[in-house]
Formats: structure tokens, sequence, C-alpha cells
């Protein structure tokens, strides 16, 4: 990736994350977040990672808030965003967050009394 698309991945990041905290969707969990956004070299269509804090219906319910929301996030981007054209945007889950919690949590079973760096 060249530094043109790592500069305007950030920054996609950056007033997506924004715009998000101001939705007002009942469906939207409390905590979400944007892990990362990829944008096709082309332009033409971007993958947002998004964690989301909660159970899994939350979960489910804050990716279709979001799709739903996709119209509005694509117009405020115009704005925001000095880019011709703003790419589709395709929301994911990103359960990365959770699996290494639990890895770690594996870990801290398979060595028991080194639960943390303070017992040494």
């Amino acid at each position: 990736m060249n530094r043109r698309m790592a500069r305007l991945n950030g920054l996609f990041r950056e007033e997506l994350s924004d715009l998000i905290r101001d939705l007002r969707d009942p469906r939207m969990a409390a905590i979400v977040s944007i892990t990362s956004v990829d944008i096709s070299p082309d332009l033409e269509t971007s993958l947002i990672k998004v964690s989301v804090f909660g159970e899994d219906q939350e979960k489910r319910d804050t990716i279709e808030a979001l799709t739903h929301a996709t119209p509005h996030l694509r117009r405020e981007l115009l704005h925001r965003v000095r880019i011709r054209h703003i790419p589709q945007l395709h929301f994911v889950l990103d359960e990365t967050i959770e699996e290494a919690a639990h890895v770690l949590e594996l870990m801290r079973k398979v060595t028991p009394g080194k639960t943390d760096k303070t017992d040494r």
C-alpha cells in the first residue's frame, strides 16, 4: 500500500469514528470503534472493520444500523474529505480483540501462578 492510500485509510477511519459517535440509532451498541479501513486501489469500495463491545445480538444490530446509515455517512464524508468520489462503505464485524482476550485467558489457565506482571 502506498502512502497516499495509507493516509486516505487513516483519514476515513478518523472521520467515520467521529460520525459514528454522533449517530442516534437505538440499535447501536454503547461502545463501537473502527479498527481499520481498507479502501480498494480503484477507490470504489471500502471495507470498514468495526469492533463492538457487547453481546452477539448487539453486535449484529450495530452492524445493521451502520449499514442502514451508509448513505448518510457517505454524504457526510463527501463534505469532510476532499475527494471526488466517496467509495461504497461495507461494514464488517472485527472480533480480533475478543479473540486476543480469549487467547490471553487460555494462556493464564495454562501457566498457573503467573496471572500478571506483579507475580514475579
